[in-house]
């Protein structure tokens, strides 16, 4: 479902709400956590669309579109066979079967599928339609005008728009698009560094869901250098809780700005958001639920930002089984689908057994106390 919440007041904190002491980290601690309204609408004022650039559409798998994909003269330019075959005039042959062949003076022009048809041809008969003996061909069945025949502009007309700008490029567009001779195309493709703060597996899986969102992938394991490098966005996971070795959010105040710690999404309390110049930077939990329930809901909300992609419309599924959920915090719940509706999994914390049944997620909004059995919900895949 789509997540719109009017804005209300939020918890800000700032760079200089870290205080940088030369030689020792701050313990971080969150004061409050920030409404998912609020989250979000921070990341739509960071995450503004990045420039478009051209690229082979041979590369362009996954990517974006910037602009419209227009072709510019009718494919195909003139009538070719859909068969292999023989190239024939229809009216010639109008009283052709197989009690009743009619002979040609001279043999059709054999053709494959493919091929331009020969002038004066403007129908393809199959191969055993037409026999030849010596000098004389005979043709054991009749056509009409066009039977086997693609016309001229049948894949595409001239200035015809064949994808638009947000769409990812499947490899059925990619082949769709070559067969009608494009060759190049404009996308929209962020370069997000990607950090894992000792989160190996679940910065991996997260990597992959940028890679996903069609996103130029750079990972690394060293936020410092990650704020310091040049990107589009940053996204690090581990180190933003209160544990002994969490510096993560005290590093992105020292480098730039902290606008939230602690997001009010049920798993992913301890995501934080900020930037450094003018790169959104998202700060992800180390545990995988929390990691993917804050990328869900907000990761994918920046990536959208930063290609200018619609959201994708989920799934109507209904629910087998209530959700119970609390006030005042978004929760993100995984649910495997059955023959009679989706049934929710897990809450608050997601074992990994629920993760690896779970066909996709719901979300409750933070007004809501979760619903009942036999509600109508959109399903979201998980990337």
């Amino acid at each position: 479902m789509d997540v719109s919440y009017e804005p209300t007041s939020r918890a800000r904190l700032t760079g200089d709400a870290w205080p940088a002491h030369k030689g020792r980290m701050q313990a971080q601690r969150i004061s409050s956590l920030t409404p998912i309204g609020d989250v979000l609408a921070r990341v739509a004022a960071l995450a503004r669309p990045v420039a478009p650039r051209e690229m082979p559409l041979a590369e362009a798998e996954g990517r974006v579109l910037a602009q419209v994909v227009r072709i510019t003269a009718a494919w195909p330019a003139a009538p070719i066979a859909l068969i292999d075959g023989w190239a024939v005039r229809a009216a010639a042959i109008e009283d052709a079967g197989p009690y009743a062949p009619v002979p040609l003076s001279t043999a059709p022009a054999r053709v494959d599928a493919g091929d331009a048809l020969p002038s004066g041809a403007d129908a393809v008969l199959p191969l055993d339609a037409v026999t030849i003996g010596g000098d004389i061909a005979e043709v054991h069945a009749s056509a009409t005008v066009g039977d086997g025949v693609l016309e001229a502009g049948a894949d595409a007309g001239a200035g015809q728009m064949l994808r638009y700008p947000g769409a990812k490029l499947r490899a059925i567009d990619v082949a769709a698009l070559q067969a009608v001779g494009v060759s190049r195309v404009a996308v929209r493709e962020p370069r997000v560094r990607v950090v894992s703060v000792g989160a190996d597996p679940t910065a991996l899986a997260i990597a992959r869901a940028v890679a996903s969102h069609g996103a130029n992938v750079i990972f690394v394991r060293a936020l410092e250098r990650a704020l310091a490098e040049d990107a589009d966005a940053i996204v690090a996971i581990g180190g933003t809780g209160a544990g002994r070795d969490h510096h993560s959010v005290e590093q992105l105040a020292r480098a730039g700005q902290v606008d939230i710690h602690g997001f009010g999404l049920s798993p992913g309390e301890t995501s934080a958001l900020g930037g450094v110049g003018k790169q959104p930077v998202l700060l992800l939990p180390a545990r995988l639920d929390a990691a993917l329930a804050a990328f869900l809901v907000v990761g994918e909300a920046l990536l959208r930002g930063l290609t200018d992609a619609p959201i994708s419309p989920g799934m109507p599924v209904a629910l087998r089984r209530k959700i119970t959920s609390t006030v005042g915090l978004a929760e993100v719940v995984p649910v495997c689908r059955g023959p009679d509706g989706v049934e929710p999994l897990a809450s608050g914390y997601w074992p990994m057994q629920a993760i690896a049944r779970a066909d996709g997620w719901v979300l409750v909004p933070p007004e809501s106390e979760g619903y009942p059995a036999g509600t109508r919900l959109e399903m979201r895949a998980f990337p």
